[in-house]
């Protein structure tokens, strides 16, 4: 093996663990990628490729956490599945300078979302809690929930967009909105988010399989190495704290945010 493929499996190891727990797989992969020498459009579709293995590695390892989610997670995955085709029609038809200068508001935008979770939450509450209803109160229910699936159905269309276009820091965003749809574990919500943002990222990879430049020595190496960081990630995020964490996360999509900007 080439210095290069041992350094890209090594990266693919940080990669899987950042994206398993903090949605930042790419600030270690796509880098790398630049490093090893792969010009920059090489690199974006070889890391999209590469990244589908942190989802492998991730839905296997987060196994607890994703019991009793099946209908959630059919309905996002739907949604992600098509924003992701999307996504990867957008790159392969268009140039990417475009959407890549939007990306670091995208991310730093994120990352402050996840840090006011807790402020956001009690303003809706507290919104919620001036209304009057107008309307039955077991139809304005049903109304409300149907509402809300396709609300975040929708939200999570666009994600598939920009998660099968660019990529970048887009587990930071996902992660930053499924948070405010329920209160539930860290855990938790990291295990839905991982396999919405994979599905978009298989359905983008699949397409760059046959359309695109892809490098495929890279690919496997830093896939490999997703694999296993991100096995090991969701038992990282099933013992740590939850704000801690989640501080954490968000500092760091803001670091990303700047050095996206910055790159």
């Amino acid at each position: 093996m080439s210095a290069e493929l041992a350094w890209l499996l090594l990266a693919g190891i940080g990669a899987g663990l950042t994206g398993s727990v903090a949605g930042l797989a790419s600030l270690v992969s796509y880098p790398s990628l630049l490093a090893a020498g792969l010009p920059p459009v090489v690199a974006n579709v070889t890391n999209t490729v590469a990244m589908f293995g942190v989802t492998g590695g991730t839905v296997a390892g987060s196994r607890r956490e994703l019991r009793g989610q099946g209908r959630r997670i059919a309905w996002l995955a739907l949604a992600s599945f098509l924003g992701g085709a999307v996504g990867a029609a957008l790159l392969l038809t268009t140039p990417a300078e475009a959407f890549e200068a939007v990306v670091p508001w995208l991310v730093g935008g994120g990352a402050i979302l996840l840090l006011l979770r807790d402020r956001i939450r009690l303003w809706a509450a507290a919104l919620a809690t001036r209304r009057t209803p107008r309307q039955d109160p077991v139809d304005q229910g049903e109304r409300r929930t149907l509402a809300r699936a396709l609300g975040w159905g929708v939200i999570v269309f666009v994600l598939g967009i920009y998660g099968g276009y660019f990529g970048a820091g887009v587990g930071i965003i996902a992660l930053a909105v499924l948070v405010l749809e329920r209160t539930e574990a860290l855990a938790v919500t990291n295990a839905v988010k991982n396999v919405a943002t994979g599905v978009a990222n298989g359905t983008a990879a699949i397409a760059y399989v046959f359309f695109a430049p892809v490098h495929w020595p890279a690919a496997v190496a830093l896939g490999i190495g997703a694999v296993i960081g991100g096995y090991l990630g969701p038992a990282i995020v099933r013992v740590a704290p939850e704000r801690p964490l989640r501080w954490l996360v968000g500092l760091a999509g803001l670091g990303l945010a700047v050095h996206l900007a910055t790159a």
